[in-house]
C-alpha cells in the first residue's frame, strides 16, 4: 500500500494510510446524493454509512435507536423488584465503582429515586484498603441496614460478598465480562453476560442503568403514576459512556448526541460546577467529556475520597457542588503529578524488557493504585501493545491493563485468575484490572504474554497515522467543522476525522506550559490556521517544528473550534508532521 503524501516514517516515526478505494468510493457517492462537503462524506463513509442513510446518521434520535429494555436478561426482574421496593418504602442501597462510569451509574438511580422523594444510601469502595467491586465486610454492613441493594458497574463476577449480604435482595446492573456462572440474586443484567447475544455489549453500566429505568417508567405508567423525565438524565449517560471509552455505536452514538444537548443547558449543578473549574467556556464536546470532565470525576477514586465524583455527580445543592468540584479539580492536579513520576519509571522498565514483546509490563513498590491504569493507558499508546502496570502494598500488587484493536485482555486476565496465577482478575476487551502476589508475578505475566502472542500481540508494528484527505487551510472554516461535528459524537470504535495540510509554512512556533506547542501555520496564499500540539516536546515534534528554519512541513490532525473573547476560530489538534520535500 502506497503511504499517503508519500510520508512512510513521519517525525513520530508513523506511516501515514489514506482512505482505502472502497471509502473514497462510497464517499463520492454520499457527496453525489446528498451535496454535502467532501470532508464530511469521507467521515460518513468511513463509518459504512450509506447515501441512503446519511440524514439518518447525522440526526440520530434517541426514540429510533433505543433498544428494548426487556431484550436484557433479567431486566423484567431487576425493575419489578425496583418498584417493589418503591411501593413498600423500603430501604435501598447503591453500591457504584469509583470510576466515572460507576459514579453516573449510582447517580442515576439516586437522583431518580430523590425525584420520586425517596432516598438512597451511596456506599464506594475505598480503591486501596477494599479495591473494586463488593466485598463481604461491606455488603453484610450494606444488608444489616437495607432491603434492597443495587450494585452498579460491578458485581457481576461477586459471587462470595453477594452471598454476604444476607437479609437483604442484590440487583446487578453491570456491563463487565461475565463467568460462566452467575452470583445467587434477584437479578444480573449485564449485556456481557456468557448467555447474552452480544448486541447490546457496547453498553457501559450507565447505559445499563438507563434502560432499567425506561422500564420502570414504562411499568409505572401502567400503574397510572408518571416517573421522571429520563430526557434530562441523558448527560450522566453521555459522560460515562465516553469516559468509559464504551465505542460510540448504536444507541451509544444517541446517548452521547442527546446527552451533550443536555449538558449544554447547564441544568446538572454539580456538572456545570465541574465545568465552570475546568475552565469549558463553550459547549461540550466529547472531547471535554474524554478529558477536562471525566478525568476530575475520577480523580477522587483514584488518590482521594472515592465517593466525591458520585456525590457530585448527585448533589442539588449549588454550595456543596462548588466545594465538591474544586476537591475533585485540586485532587486531579495531584493524581497528574503522582502519574507523571509513575509514567517513567514504568516506560524505563517496559524498555529494558524490550517493547516488541507481545505484552509491556512494569511493577514496582509504592505506586499509587490510582494511577496504574492511565499509566498503562500511556504505555499502550506510546507502544502499541497490551501494557500492564502494577503497584505492590507488601506481598500484594493490584494493577490495571489496557489493550490494543483485537487482542481481547479481560478475557485473558480472567483465565489467568482461574488458573490460580492471580488473586482476581477481571475486565472487558479493552481494559483490566488484577490483583497479584509477589511469588506469582513473573509466571504470571510470562503467562499473559503467551495468551496474548496467541491473539496475535507480538505481530502488531507501529500504528499507522489514518488520514480522511487532504484540506488546505481556506477550506477548513468553522462550518465545515460544525458539520463535521455532526457526524460525531467522535471516540472509541468512531475515532475523530483527520486530515493532512500538506506543504505547509510555519508562520509562528511557540513552547507553552510545559511541553506543548503553540503554532500559526498556511500554504502561502493568505489562509492561515492556529494549531496546538499537546505534549509535542514530550518527542522529536515539538524541537523540529519549533526550530523550523523556514522548511515546510505536512501537518496531520483533527479540526476543532477555538474560542476566544466570543470569536470562533478553527484550531488544528496537531498530532504529527514530516518534512515536504520537493
Amino acid at each position: 500500500m502506497t503511504s499517503f503524501l508519500n510520508v512512510d516514517c513521519s517525525v513520530t516515526g508513523r506511516r501515514w494510510v489514506g482512505p482505502t478505494i472502497e471509502v473514497d468510493r462510497l464517499s463520492e457517492a454520499i457527496e453525489q446524493a446528498t451535496a454535502l462537503p467532501a470532508p464530511v462524506c469521507r467521515t460518513l463513509a468511513r463509518r459504512g454509512v450509506e447515501p441512503h442513510e446519511a440524514d439518518g446518521f447525522l440526526n440520530p434520535t434517541l426514540r429510533e435507536m433505543l433498544p428494548d429494555p426487556r431484550s436484557m436478561l433479567d431486566m423484567d426482574r431487576a425493575a419489578a423488584r425496583f418498584i417493589q421496593a418503591l411501593d413498600r418504602n423500603e430501604r435501598i442501597a447503591v453500591f457504584g465503582d469509583y470510576d466515572v462510569d460507576g459514579g453516573s451509574s449510582a447517580a442515576l438511580l439516586i437522583v431518580w429515586l430523590r425525584t420520586m422523594g425517596r432516598n438512597a444510601t451511596l456506599y464506594i469502595p475505598d480503591r486501596i484498603d477494599e479495591g473494586y467491586g463488593p466485598n463481604d465486610e461491606a455488603m453484610a454492613q450494606l444488608a444489616a441496614n437495607h432491603d434492597l441493594i443495587i450494585c452498579v458497574d460491578c458485581g457481576t463476577l461477586s459471587h462470595g460478598p453477594i452471598a454476604a449480604a444476607k437479609g437483604a435482595d442484590v440487583v446487578v446492573l453491570d456491563h463487565h465480562l461475565g463467568s460462566e456462572t452467575l452470583p445467587d440474586c434477584v437479578a444480573v443484567v449485564n449485556p456481557n453476560r456468557q448467555d447474552e447475544t452480544g448486541e447490546l455489549a457496547h453498553l457501559c453500566a450507565a447505559g445499563v442503568v438507563f434502560l432499567m429505568l425506561v422500564e420502570v417508567n414504562r411499568l409505572l405508567r401502567e400503574k397510572g403514576v408518571q416517573g421522571p423525565n429520563l430526557m434530562g438524565f441523558l448527560d450522566l449517560v453521555a459522560l460515562a459512556t465516553v469516559a468509559d471509552v464504551a465505542p460510540l455505536i448504536g444507541v451509544n452514538r444517541a446517548f452521547v448526541r442527546q446527552g451533550l444537548k443536555v449538558m449544554a443547558n447547564r441544568d446538572r449543578i454539580g456538572l456545570t460546577a465541574l465545568a465552570d473549574v475546568a475552565g469549558m467556556d463553550n459547549a461540550p464536546t466529547s472531547y471535554h467529556l474524554g478529558f477536562l470532565l471525566g478525568p476530575r470525576v475520577n480523580a477522587g477514586g483514584r488518590i482521594g475520597q472515592a465517593d466525591i465524583g458520585a456525590k457530585l455527580l448527585a448533589t442539588n445543592d449549588p454550595r456543596e457542588a462548588q466545594v465538591l468540584a474544586e476537591q475533585l479539580d485540586q485532587l486531579n492536579r495531584d493524581r497528574r503529578e503522582i502519574e507523571s513520576a509513575v509514567r517513567e519509571e514504568a516506560m524505563a522498565q517496559a524498555e529494558a524488557r524490550g517493547l516488541d514483546a507481545p505484552l509491556v509490563w512494569a511493577a514496582e513498590d509504592g505506586w499509587h493504585p490510582g494511577v496504574v491504569g492511565i499509566v498503562a493507558s500511556r504505555m499502550k499508546e506510546a507502544t502499541n501493545r497490551p501494557a500492564i502496570v502494577i503497584g505492590f502494598d507488601g506481598d500484594i500488587g493490584k494493577g490495571s491493563g489496557r489493550s490494543v484493536a483485537g487482542i481481547d485482555l479481560g478475557a485473558s486476565i480472567q483465565k489467568l485468575a482461574m488458573e490460580g496465577l492471580l488473586i482476581k482478575g477481571g475486565g472487558h476487551k479493552m481494559a483490566a484490572g488484577l490483583t497479584v502476589a509477589r511469588d506469582k508475578l513473573e509466571p504470571a505475566m510470562e503467562r499473559l504474554a503467551e495468551l496474548l502472542a496467541k491473539q496475535g500481540a507480538d505481530k502488531i508494528g507501529p500504528a499507522d497515522l489514518r488520514l480522511d484527505g487532504v484540506l488546505m487551510p481556506g477550506a477548513a472554516t468553522v462550518e465545515l467543522v460544525n458539520q463535521i461535528e455532526q457526524a460525531g459524537p467522535f471516540g472509541a470504535s468512531a475515532s475523530a476525522p483527520r486530515f493532512a495540510f500538506p506543504d505547509m509554512q510555519i508562520h509562528f512556533a511557540k513552547r507553552v506550559g510545559a511541553n506543548h506547542l503553540k503554532i500559526t501555520f498556511g500554504d502561502g496564499l493568505g489562509a492561515r490556521i492556529d494549531g496546538i500540539a499537546f505534549g509535542a516536546f514530550d518527542g522529536p515534534m515539538g524541537p523540529m517544528l519549533e526550530q523550523h528554519n523556514g522548511k515546510r512541513f505536512h501537518l496531520a490532525g483533527k479540526l476543532d473550534i477555538n474560542i476566544w473573547q466570543g470569536r470562533q476560530s478553527v484550531q488544528l489538534r496537531l498530532e504529527d508532521a514530516a518534512p515536504a520535500h520537493d
